[in-house]
């Protein structure tokens, strides 16, 4: 098990926790957890079903308040009582719900939120033609293809959806982004395009968290890969050192 995060030099770490815990009434979801994800890399987290590492992911952004222990992001201690907290000091979080408006266009959902106006003394209006140009540009930067920043969210592909909610992320300036299952929902082709945008989030140096139960994806895209098992976190592992039958024992308790 590695140390965290004494592990690593300070100044290589995000985001890291000590001695984390959280329970829901009598239920532990998970005991004393150490993790610490590298500035710049793929981090994953894996673990089975019911082993803590959604909750363990939403007590980092502020979703959930953990019991004890202490969480530090970009260097000092940031207890987020709240997402919003969180989305201010430069994490954004992919949802498996996404959090998209059906209704709503492409550019239209790139800047919930957060739009863009003009004011004309006491009026304020929206600036579409703004968010529009910016949201095409917002794609481009990640070689995403759309039909149009004007097309409702509600006609497009998993895939598509799950494109626009990574760049939005990357659009808000996030030192960081969290994605839970990005691929769960999604076909073999929709799938690549998504670990392509990640590969491309990775090239420009942007810090992710991957939670995934696909060990052969998170092996592709990780740098590093950390182990829940029934609460605890019971491994760490560099992803080019490790093979699939190593994390299914580590997974399993076989190991």
């Amino acid at each position: 098990m590695t140390e965290v995060p004494s592990a690593f030099d300070s100044s290589d770490i995000i985001i890291s926790c000590k001695d984390l815990s959280k329970s829901f009434g009598g239920i532990r979801a998970f005991s004393d957890v150490d993790f610490a994800a590298r500035r710049g890399e793929v981090t994953a987290v894996i673990g089975d079903n019911g082993a803590g590492k959604s909750t363990l992911i939403r007590c980092l952004v502020g979703v959930h308040r953990h019991d004890s222990g202490q969480v530090f992001f970009d260097g000092r201690a940031e207890p987020f009582t709240n997402p919003d907290e969180a989305r201010r000091a430069g994490i954004e979080t992919v949802h498996q719900n996404l959090a998209l408006i059906d209704e709503l266009t492409v550019a239209q959902n790139l800047f919930l939120n957060r739009e863009i106006v003009r004011r004309f003394g006491p009026l304020t209006l929206l600036d579409r033609p703004a968010m529009k140009k910016q949201a095409q540009q917002m794609l481009s930067r990640l070689s995403i293809n759309m039909p149009s920043v004007t097309q409702r969210v509600r006609r497009l592909s998993g895939g598509q959806r799950q494109a626009i909610s990574i760049c939005r992320a990357v659009g808000a300036g996030a030192k960081l982004v969290v994605m839970d299952e990005p691929t769960a929902a999604l076909g073999v082709q929709e799938t690549a395009n998504v670990e392509a945008l990640i590969r491309r989030l990775h090239e420009q140096a942007v810090s992710v968290i991957l939670v995934s139960h696909n060990f052969d994806q998170v092996r592709r895209l990780s740098d590093q890969i950390w182990v829940m098992r029934a609460g605890r976190m019971v491994a760490s592992v560099r992803a080019r050192q490790t093979t699939g039958n190593e994390l299914v024992a580590l997974v399993t308790g076989a190991a």
